[in-house]
Order: C-alpha cells, then sequence, then structure tokens
C-alpha cells in the first residue's frame, strides 16, 4: 500500500511539474509577443511624435550581427519610398526582418521568406501593414489595362475575396480596399503556410493587422 501510495504520488507531482512547465513557457511565449509588438508601437510613438532615438545604429550594433541575426519582429509591408519600417518604428540593424513589395502581396517567395524568418530565425511576430493612399490599390480601383508586369500586381488585388466584398459604391473605397489588403495577407499567411499556421496554434507567433497613415506618421493596429 506504502509503495502504491508512493508511486501514485510521484506521478502526480510529475504531472504537475509537466504542467506548470508548459503554463510558464505558454507565458513566457506571451510575454516576449507582448514585447515585441509594445517594442514597435512605443517606437511608431516616438516616430510618430518626432522624437525618434534611432537605436541599435552604432558601430558595436553592427559588429554585434555581423555574424547572425536575430530580428525581433517580421513586417510584411508595400514597396512605397514613403513607408520604410525601421523608420516609421524607429528601430536598427537587425531589429525587423522585412518583405516589401507593390501592395505588400504575398506570394510564395514572400510566404518563403517569412517561413524562413519564423522557423530558422525564431521571429515571433509578423506585422502586415498596408498604408493610406497605397499606389497599387489606387491602380486596381482606376480600372483599364495595367502595363508590362504591374498587370499581375492589380490582377493579384483583383482577385482578393476581402477586396471583391468591398461595394464599388463605396465612398471610402479606397481605404477600405487596403485595409481588406492587408486582412488577405494576414489569412494567406495563417492559411498557404502549415509552419505559420502551426506556430500560430500553438501560440507561439502572433500575426497583426496595421494601416500607416501618410498625414500623420502613425501606425495603427486593425481589429476585425
Amino acid at each position: 500500500m506504502s509503495k502504491l501510495f508512493s508511486h501514485s504520488l510521484s506521478a502526480a507531482l510529475s504531472l504537475m511539474i509537466l504542467l506548470m512547465s508548459c503554463k510558464q513557457r505558454s507565458l513566457s511565449a506571451e510575454s516576449t509577443l507582448q514585447t515585441s509588438l509594445q517594442k514597435l508601437t512605443a517606437g511608431n510613438s516616438r516616430f510618430s511624435h518626432h522624437h525618434p532615438v534611432h537605436p541599435d545604429e552604432d558601430i558595436k550594433r553592427m559588429v554585434a550581427i555581423s555574424k547572425e541575426q536575430h530580428p525581433f519582429a517580421a513586417v510584411i509591408c508595400c514597396s512605397d519610398s514613403r513607408v520604410p519600417p525601421e523608420l516609421l518604428f524607429d528601430q536598427g540593424f537587425g531589429d525587423l526582418f522585412v518583405i516589401r513589395t507593390a501592395g505588400n502581396i504575398i506570394g510564395g517567395v514572400e510566404l518563403g521568406s517569412i517561413e524562413y524568418a519564423v522557423e530558422h530565425l525564431g521571429v515571433k511576430l509578423i506585422i502586415v501593414m498596408g498604408h493610406e493612399n497605397c499606389g497599387a490599390v489606387k491602380a486596381f480601383i482606376g480600372g483599364g489595362e495595367a502595363p508590362g508586369h504591374i498587370k499581375e500586381i492589380v490582377d493579384s488585388l483583383k482577385n482578393e475575396e476581402e477586396i471583391i466584398q468591398i461595394p464599388v459604391t463605396d465612398i471610402n473605397r479606397l481605404d477600405d480596399c487596403v485595409i481588406a489588403n492587408v486582412w488577405h495577407g494576414v489569412k494567406e499567411l495563417k492559411t498557404a503556410s502549415a509552419i505559420i499556421r502551426e506556430k500560430v496554434e500553438k501560440k507561439e507567433l502572433q500575426i497583426v493587422a496595421a494601416r500607416y497613415d501618410l498625414d500623420d506618421f502613425k501606425v495603427t493596429l486593425l481589429k476585425h
């Protein structure tokens, strides 16, 4: 009886330790995600109030990252020259893993790049960011035949379910399409990549939608 009790107690303690360990890892992951997002929002607050501190730009930082990189977040955004994420979020060398395409469109190459950031660099936060007055979205709304490979960008936007749902008569159609395009990007990350989907389901990765305003320089986190 004593042996049986001892074994039962030992098993119960082992289970308790395992559960506590899992909970601590979960809390640690959530804390990391929150800290990363806070760093970005704090950085944009500095930038939008014209008080950037330009961190991680000195020679010491350059030497430290010369052998390997450990970015704390990945940003998918538009190629627009007015939307450089390192400046908008007031971050420096080695802080952000950035993928930029016209209209922040996500295809196979972009997915692979993000998977690399998540799987090999340990990134735990992805920001998908559109911006006010996006030229790619304007080209789509303008209609007509786009020249050269620009047509591929317009056709990609044209086929997005989220954009199709925006009425042509919508008085805020441009901005609503920009936001719809961002949500399409978020959905694409979660559905087209098993690597990303698994990390999100395990709460090891957070994907956040955002919009940058060209007039007040603020990044707004979007919610459905």
